[in-house]
């Protein structure tokens, strides 16, 4: 049995090119693209894409059904199965317009890797996740050793992230010169900084506590006064590693390279959160802590637009939608204090937000008044 089939490469390369080139398409996305395809061409015994019917795709979404998680052991999830089903049918809708497959392939035959209606709310619908408070992050800092030059390097890793809400692959590139301690900011360069969508902004330190901050600027005096780090050195520098005289690998000290991505991020946020006595929190999430903290006080609608441009958002709307829902226990008081008949206390600033918006609208002419 054959384990590829070249007129499949060839069109695949085409395809990939397309993405990357032409739809702009992040190398996340190409690669979620390709995995997605040779899942399908080993379930399909590499079958040449001209030969392709909608019974395949039917098929296919059956065999993935019953497929388990390599790292769970469980049956893949629905969210799993509705990403990989609509890189498919994307793939084929664009494959039906070029040369050659035109006549061989059905533009609406892409749409059979549908999930069902039922299946696709389950894969799409919002699971609140737990993220870390604030005073659990400076416990976790707090008990944090601070010895080694590694151990220096984690601390103030975690204190950045909470100070700045910057995602792991940025700060994985961050230099030293990206950030202004005297100002209390860093300029996140796009064409240094590995940045979502490429964007270049500048983040300004939030109120998290001035111990924080210390944690930060201890470490950046570090890197200059005893390592002699310039400005173009890594901020948070990878380890370097060397031969005991046993032969084996250990580490000692800071080496002058950038981590490649935010993987070994991960790794200390995991380890530093365990030896805390708390439940793993990636960095991602630090990012929801700090948005609970624009709304567990009161703000007037510039400072919450101030916030949310902080996090290197456009509008106010993608930062309270995507990390900003109300936590489950406010939700019950809430709740409670409606059925009581009472008036909850304004402790989440939800009303304030949806007014600002709300005017915004209207100023743009995208609702009528009622009024």
């Amino acid at each position: 049995m054959i384990d590829y089939n070249p007129n499949n490469e060839r069109i695949k390369r085409e395809y990939f090119i397309f993405l990357k080139e032409a739809k702009r398409q992040s190398v996340d996305t190409v690669d979620a693209a390709a995995m997605a395809l040779a899942r399908f061409e080993a379930y399909n015994k590499h079958r040449d894409f001209k030969a392709f019917h909608f019974k395949q795709a039917i098929a296919f979404k059956d065999h993935l059904a019953k497929q388990n998680n390599q790292a769970t052991g469980q049956k893949l999830s629905k969210a799993t199965i509705n990403a990989s089903l609509a890189q498919l049918k994307r793939f084929f809708q664009w494959l039906a317009l070029q040369p050659g497959y035109k006549s061989r392939l059905n533009y609406s035959d892409a749409e059979y890797f549908n999930l069902s209606d039922k299946d696709s709310r389950i894969a799409k619908a919002h699971r609140a996740r737990p993220i870390p408070t604030l005073e659990q992050i400076k416990h976790v800092l707090g008990t944090m050793p601070s010895q080694t030059a590694i151990q220096k390097r984690d601390r103030a890793l975690i204190a950045f992230t909470l100070l700045t809400g910057a995602r792991d692959g940025a700060i994985a590139s961050m230099k030293l010169k990206h950030v202004d301690l005297v100002e209390g900011s860093v300029f996140q360069d796009a064409r240094e900084v590995k940045t979502k969508f490429s964007k270049t902004f500048t983040t300004y330190f939030f109120p998290v506590g001035d111990e924080v901050l210390a944690y930060l600027a201890e470490w950046v005096a570090y890197l200059r006064g005893e390592c002699l780090c310039g400005n173009d050195d890594p901020l948070f520098p990878k380890a370097q590693m060397a031969l005991d005289a046993n032969g084996q690998w250990e580490v000692k000290g800071l080496s002058s390279e950038h981590w490649s991505n935010g993987s070994a991020i991960r790794r200390i946020f995991r380890e530093a959160f365990h030896a805390a006595g708390l439940p793993y929190f990636h960095p991602h999430s630090f990012r929801s802590t700090l948005v609970h903290l624009a709304q567990s006080v009161r703000r007037t609608p510039e400072e919450l637009k101030a916030w949310s441009q902080n996090l290197g958002h456009e509008s106010v709307l993608t930062t309270f939608t995507s990390y900003g829902q109300v936590p489950q226990s406010r939700q019950g008081e809430i709740l409670q204090a409606l059925r009581a008949g009472k008036s909850p206390q304004d402790g989440d600033g939800a009303e304030r937000v949806a007014d600002a918006l709300l005017r915004k609208m209207l100023e743009k002419g995208l609702v009528q008044s009622s009024g």
